[in-house]
């Protein structure tokens, strides 16, 4: 994994993965305590309804496990050159068209997956990644009511899944190529009627419904389905959303890209991540692109992929 700059205050990568277990089980059991509207742990506020003059438990949970995140980054790697940009904190740090000055930067989203948080599905996720000239190197996938955890090393081509008990498995993506037979996953909120004439003319075979976009990709990555397609409409995912399943997927050997074929990039000054993006178990990635080229070209006349 290329953690290893020129830059001599950069942690080893063996210290920086020691850090992210501890911290993201701490936040299960933050987001775990809300979800069930018991009293959180390491000294959160409990969620108060909006009738009470509260936000709710998406809003306290979501704030509670940013906190945490930022709080662990800074403490346990006070000199680390690297900036930490957060779902919470993207509006105070961010100016429209402008990248943060940094080559090295943590992207976190506390919580992904907010309908599902509030639904109880238990589909809701927590994402890290790190990301070096606007390309992850790093991404952790939390999913706290599976009591897993995806970690990701870009450069050594290296995904896997970790238990609380530091039990771990490789990923373990399907053999599945034809068209047929891939297995897609996709969401239950966000669906409209370009994407289902999309998904109609690439003539997949099964459709898994998941919330969080960590959750769709780490079905891939167990194996279960083959492809996710966000296709964007009147509000487009953004570098939290995407960063770091990105980077679990690239690592375990899938692919994630613009159907044009080219790469998401993160701080670029938009964190938007538009367009007709395609991620999967890579066995059928080139020919999927094409087919959602030609048919958006089609279906939406001028639509950017």
């Amino acid at each position: 994994m290329a953690l290893a700059c020129d830059q001599s205050m950069m942690p080893t990568t063996e210290a920086i993965l020691a850090v992210l277990r501890r911290l993201v089980w701490e936040s299960a059991d933050i987001l775990r305590a809300y979800a069930r509207s018991e009293q959180p742990p390491f000294g959160y506020p409990p969620a108060l309804s909006v009738d009470n003059g509260g936000e709710g438990p998406v809003s306290a949970a979501d704030l509670a496990v940013n906190q945490h995140l930022l709080d662990g980054f800074r403490s346990n790697f006070p000199d680390a050159p690297w900036a930490l940009l957060s779902e919470e904190t993207a509006a105070e740090q961010l100016t429209a068209g402008v990248p943060l000055d940094a080559e090295w930067l943590w992207i976190l989203d506390p919580l992904d997956g907010t309908k599902d948080f509030l639904q109880g599905t238990g589909e809701y996720a927590v994402h890290l990644a790190l990301v070096h000239h606007q390309r992850p190197v790093l991404g952790v996938v939390l999913q706290p009511e599976r009591e897993e955890v995806w970690f990701g090393l870009v450069d050594e081509q290296k995904a896997w899944c970790e238990t609380r008990d530091g039990t771990q498995r490789p990923a373990q993506l399907s053999s599945r190529a034809q068209r047929s037979d891939l297995v897609l996953v996709a969401s239950r909120n966000h669906r409209d009627e370009r994407l289902e004439r999309l998904l109609e003319a690439l003539a997949l075979g099964d459709t898994k419904a998941i919330g969080s976009v960590g959750g769709k990709v780490a079905t891939i990555l167990r194996g279960e389905t083959d492809v996710y397609i966000s296709l964007s409409g009147r509000s487009a995912p953004k570098d939290w959303d995407m960063a770091a399943p990105e980077a679990v997927l690239l690592a375990a050997g899938g692919a994630f890209s613009h159907a044009d074929g080219e790469p998401l990039l993160y701080n670029d000054g938009d964190v938007r991540q538009a367009g007709c993006l395609i991620a999967s178990n890579g066995k059928a990635q080139a020919e999927l692109c094409e087919l959602a080229r030609a048919c958006l070209a089609e279906i939406d006349p001028g639509f950017a992929v």
